[in-house]
């Protein structure tokens, strides 16, 4: 069986009675010609492999140098350089969501405050989150109080990514996504330019120590239950997985798991 895509791809469009012509030397059935497609598929896998190291390099070059944003699109509270949207030199303030962004962090370090809480407080003064959408979800608060950009300073390789573990829902095949990202440790991240600071090293690390104790005190951390259909739900609005929450003994819900619109699916 053929291991590239070019020979691969040849034989489905064939199977399905397309004509497959190569302008540059027609290939036809007989073994050499097959022998000499496979060939060039391979010498492609190999030319595409180096081509995408050096780009690798090229860009772990540039990060290192500090003349390349690791990050294509601004973040809440910053805007790029039109002409020159990769140039750390060319991040500027946005100062009505800069200001909003002092505010979050200001108001989770207060002792009652939670995700949930801060979004709804965002979502009663009318403030959209980052995708322009009218409800902020926990997440989106979770990474906007976790990056390091507010604090002026800009890294380069904070996640990775890795084959998935689970099943992230039943209408999902298994391996599919085929990546999903996991935290780096901060000692392994590229330190690659400073922008215009929001947050100050000092409120910033507060607003970590608080997210570290509530993720402790949580109550889903409090009591573990097992679920007979856990990561085979899914809801039949939006496809998303499916929670399993525990209210009271016998009253059991598997919940969508869309960002910020819950709905209950069934009972368990």
């Amino acid at each position: 069986m053929a291991r590239y895509p070019m020979p691969i791809m040849a034989l489905e469009l064939e199977r399905f009675g397309c004509e497959v012509t190569f302008l540059d030397r027609p290939i036809g059935r007989d073994p050499h010609d097959q022998l000499l497609l496979q060939i060039r598929g391979a010498v492609a896998e190999y030319e595409r492999t180096l081509i995408a190291e050096r780009m690798r390099r090229g860009r772990q070059m540039r990060l290192r140098a500090g003349s390349l944003l690791p990050w294509t699109r601004a973040h809440y509270g910053y805007r790029l350089d039109p002409d020159r949207p990769r140039a750390p030199a060319g991040v500027r303030l946005e100062p009505a969501e800069g200001a909003m962004v002092q505010q979050v962090f200001a108001r989770y370090i207060e002792e009652e405050a939670s995700l949930f809480g801060l979004a709804n407080h965002l979502r009663a003064l009318g403030i959209a989150s980052p995708t322009g959408r009218p409800r902020w979800s926990s997440a989106s608060l979770r990474g906007l109080l976790t990056n390091p950009v507010y604090t002026g300073q800009v890294f380069a390789g904070r996640w990775r990514s890795r084959p998935p573990r689970i099943r992230r829902s039943a209408t999902h095949p298994i391996g599919r996504p085929s990546t999903t990202s996991v935290p780096v440790p901060a000692e392994q991240w590229l330190p690659v330019a400073t922008v215009p600071a929001l947050v100050s090293p000092a409120l910033f690390a507060q607003a970590q120590a608080k997210l570290a104790q509530n993720r402790a005190f949580a109550r889903r951390h409090n009591t573990r239950y097992s679920s007979l259909l856990r990561a085979l739900v899914s809801c039949g609005v939006c496809q998303s997985s499916c929670l399993y929450r525990t209210i009271h003994p016998g009253d059991d819900d598997y919940l969508c798991r869309a960002k910020g619109h819950p709905r209950r699916s069934g009972r368990a």
